[in-house]
């Protein structure tokens, strides 16, 4: 059975546990804790220190730099998912980079305004100087003080996959591709305190984030019959 190693709430985890969940394969959740790593590092041979990483058997599976999609890809071949098609290569590619940077360096920003709801209080002091030591001194404060225009940003930053959503029941086809699990796994963890919800105008964005919050592998043309069906 596969085991993700994960912070919870990390959007990164999020979106290979959707992939997972997808993909209807059983496997086991590992929470690590945000302070203690030393797992990760063993079981990577002392390559790696970050989650999530995926054990499958005797393979370990982990990033080997901040664009490369090894774990995805990896599920991907391994469940013939077709996140990755030939069609879309170079526009992944793009559009996984403005995910990863200028939508997820907002959303985890508002996440983490409400750090002490979700976080172990045991954590707390070590996951404030963590912040501190990348961001700045009084980061965590800040970002509270800035919560409106970090939501109006997030709000500006979600139109063009909304523009993308008028024609499409994903992102960029009848079925989900990677940059659908990215994009999801963002705003669920924008969305993980439990004190936000998506940006009221982005009815295309709501009633697509719906859709991968259960959507399983199925065959292409059920696929889109589904949605047709059920989409507004």
């Amino acid at each position: 059975m596969i085991e993700l190693f994960q912070f919870p709430w990390s959007p990164y985890c999020i979106v290979q546990r959707r992939i997972l969940e997808f993909a209807e394969a059983p496997f086991r959740l590992v929470s690590v804790p945000n302070t203690e790593r030393s797992i990760i590092w063993k079981l990577t041979r002392e390559r790696y220190h970050a989650v999530p990483i995926i054990r499958d058997g005797r393979a370990v599976v982990f990033e080997t730099d901040e664009t490369s999609q090894v774990i995805a890809k990896y599920l991907n071949e391994k469940f013939q998912l077709r996140l990755f098609p030939q069609e879309w290569r170079g526009v992944q590619t793009i559009l996984w980079g403005y995910i990863e940077n200028e939508v997820e360096g907002l959303t985890f920003r508002l996440n983490d305004i409400y750090w002490r709801e979700f976080v172990p209080k045991r954590e707390h002091p070590a996951f404030v100087r963590h912040k501190e030591r990348k961001f700045g001194r009084g980061c965590l404060d800040l970002w509270k003080e800035q919560q409106e225009q970090l939501l109006a940003q997030l709000a500006e930053r979600l139109v063009p996959f909304e523009q993308m959503l008028v024609t499409r029941l994903f992102l960029l086809d009848a079925r989900p591709c990677f940059v659908d699990f990215d994009l999801y796994g963002m705003l669920a963890n924008f969305l993980y305190s439990g004190h936000y919800q998506l940006p009221a105008a982005h009815t295309g964005v709501q009633h697509w984030f719906e859709r991968m919050s259960s959507v399983k592998t199925t065959p292409r043309e059920k696929l889109r019959t589904r949605y047709q069906r059920s989409t507004p």
